[in-house]
């Protein structure tokens, strides 16, 4: 279940807010990894680290303003941090759900819809990867053929390498979904 706007934790909310409040106009920031996983789709872990895959307007230095080693990192001991490497589907914008609506003034957390999410581990397969989403095609109850479709279409037409590697990691990954 989606996170409440008033149940953001701390020191996150407080890191947020802050954020919003040097904002003179809207950033749109499309979120991945461990902050979605725990404080959007539920799975009970915590990180420090806000990946996120696209900030829109792309003039806001974000490393600057809130990155590792940033004030905001050495005062919260949380941090934005973009992730260069990684290819998500195709049209996930369109897909994606705003975080905490009605919360920040500036600041709109975008995440993918959850197969758009779980697809998002895919490149990098490590274990936490693997975990995360296992979790998440469980809780969400999804569907193999709409993930397979998704990766199919929206996805692999997008890789830049290792497509087979890809198509045997996400084979593995039903095969442990589904046991």
């Amino acid at each position: 279940m989606p996170a409440k706007p008033s149940n953001i934790p701390s020191p996150w909310k407080e890191f947020l807010r802050e954020i919003d409040e040097t904002l003179k106009e809207t950033l749109e920031l499309y979120c991945i990894g461990g902050f979605v996983f725990a404080y959007f789709y539920g799975l009970p872990r915590s990180t420090s680290d806000l990946d996120y895959s696209t900030a829109a307007p792309s003039n806001v230095n974000l490393d600057e303003l809130a990155g590792e080693g940033s004030p905001l990192h050495k005062k919260y001991k949380v941090h934005l941090h973009r992730v260069a490497v990684m290819t998500m589907p195709e049209g996930y914008e369109v897909r994606s759900s705003e975080m905490f609506p009605g919360n920040f003034r500036h600041l709109k957390l975008y995440v993918p819809d959850p197969y758009d999410s779980l697809l998002s581990k895919l490149e990098r397969n490590d274990s936490k990867d693997r975990d995360d989403a296992n979790y998440l095609f469980r809780s969400k109850k999804l569907n193999v053929d709409i993930l397979r479709n998704r990766y199919r279409e929206r996805q692999r037409p997008y890789l830049l390498s290792r497509e087979q590697w890809h198509d045997s990691t996400l084979e593995m990954w039903i095969e442990i979904f589904t046991i």
